[in-house]
């Protein structure tokens, strides 16, 4: 059975998609999956790129399609009162519902629809405590401890070469993004083209752009 990390942050549209579209995609095969909520603005940050929703144009082609594909899915997507927000309430509260900082599919699917479903204010304080009191986090998601905790979860993302979400890392290979879930399931199901060099062949690609300027 292979063991799969889904990296994840409720503020994106993609990982709640993805979430859902998981157990479909992998129909038939063996594995287990371990959540892992992570801060895609830490990600974001190493990486020294923008998100999606500060790129005007991107911004707005981001909503549509995330709304089209839930649509065409069969899926219930609003966009939440604002976005982007603050997602670390969220991603504190999934860290401490659980003593290793793992969420359960169950309080996963439970924050990713407080944000998707009902076009609310995701980082509403009054919304947060409900949905704290809802799960019962066996911590205290304002502690250090789970502050520490999100924190290591995003920096062991990013050395396990982790820069944006949602991602599935096994066996040391990372897939990003919802149309990275046909790779995946080829991988899982021994596809030959794994076989050959093309995964590690693409770091000596060489570049023909110019050092970035710092």
């Amino acid at each position: 059975m292979k063991q799969i990390t889904f990296f994840l942050d409720f503020i994106s549209p993609y990982a709640y998609l993805a979430f859902k579209a998981l157990p479909d995609a992998l129909d038939g095969l063996s594995y287990a999956v371990r959540y892992q909520p992570v801060f895609l603005g830490g990600l974001l940050k190493h990486s020294k790129v923008l998100g999606p929703a500060e790129v005007p144009g991107k911004r707005e082609w981001v909503y549509r399609q995330a709304q089209w594909l839930a649509h065409s899915q069969g899926l219930r997507l609003e966009m939440p009162a604002a976005h982007p927000f603050n997602p670390l309430g969220l991603l504190r509260l999934a860290v401490a519902s659980d003593p290793q900082g793992l969420p359960n599919r169950y309080v996963c699917e439970t924050v990713f629809r407080h944000v998707w479903e009902g076009g609310q204010d995701a980082a509403d304080t009054q919304r947060l405590q409900a949905l704290s009191a809802e799960l019962a986090p066996v911590r205290d998601p304002r502690s250090d401890e789970v502050r520490d905790q999100l924190k290591s979860h995003t920096d062991g993302a990013i050395a396990q070469g982790v820069f944006g979400v949602p991602s599935y890392a096994v066996d040391g290979k990372v897939f990003w993004g919802l149309d990275a879930l046909p790779m995946l399931r080829d991988y899982l199901d021994g596809g030959a083209w794994f076989a050959g060099n093309a995964w590690d062949g693409v770091v000596t690609v060489p570049t023909g752009l110019p050092p970035r300027q710092t």
